[in-house]
């Protein structure tokens, strides 16, 4: 079982976000289990879940993991193909963010968008490397920052663009033979903090940003 995987095909990403279907995916990347064992937890028939189980095995959701005899019956148990997934943007290829269309460092749609492209593009690079059972090279670095002041902020924001743009004008070789391109995204947005037990999320105020010309929401 993978760790996560991307959903990118339309049909499979409906299927995924149906209620009862998620539950049963949530309830497979456990641990195998046959219809009749799903059927007491989720309140279902075991043919209604049986039903779910094949729609969801139909689209790569879910995987055979063994047999095993109860009775006069042969059981088929299921897993879960991955222990969580990602739909990809490419799922609504007709809607999908578009980061090309406008530039804006300080926009939290932009922002949002490059992500999007991000989940795409890995999703795919997953895919075909899964294909062609090759190693994907990546990295990401995640961190935490707490910064004293919106200048504080500013500065630090100056200092990595500046740090990063170097690091790309010292090994960026566009005339390489064999060379491939690769993409760098860095982001940096308020911490999400929600209270427990509630869905309610904190939005962090700050008296002295300054709202982009070009996204009235965007925020720094």
């Amino acid at each position: 079982m993978l760790d996560v995987t991307v959903i990118e095909d339309a049909e499979a990403a409906a299927v995924s976000l149906d209620p009862v279907r998620a539950r049963l995916l949530a309830e497979l990347a456990a641990g195998p289990a046959s219809a009749a064992m799903l059927a007491g937890k989720v309140g279902l028939p075991r043919q209604k879940v049986n039903y779910h189980l094949k729609t969801l095995e139909r689209h790569g959701l879910v995987e055979l993991a063994g047999e095993r005899r109860k009775g006069n019956v042969t059981e088929r148990l299921m897993r879960a193909t991955a222990a969580s997934y990602v739909i990809s943007p490419q799922a609504l290829a007709a809607v999908q963010p578009d980061p090309d269309r406008f530039r804006d460092q300080l926009s939290a749609r932009w922002l949002l968008a490059l992500g999007a492209r991000l989940v795409r593009d890995v999703g795919s690079l997953l895919t075909g490397a899964a294909k062609a059972r090759k190693r994907l090279a990546t990295y990401a670095l995640d961190g935490e920052v707490t910064f004293a002041s919106a200048a504080d902020r500013a500065a630090f924001v100056e200092e990595l663009t500046a740090g990063v743009s170097a690091l790309i004008r010292k090994y960026h070789d566009g005339e390489a033979e064999g060379g491939r391109p690769h993409r760098i995204v860095v982001a940096v947005h308020p911490e999400v903090r929600s209270d427990a037990g509630s869905e309610a999320v904190e939005v962090p105020t700050d008296p002295e940003a300054v709202e982009a010309p070009t996204d009235p929401e965007a925020t720094h």
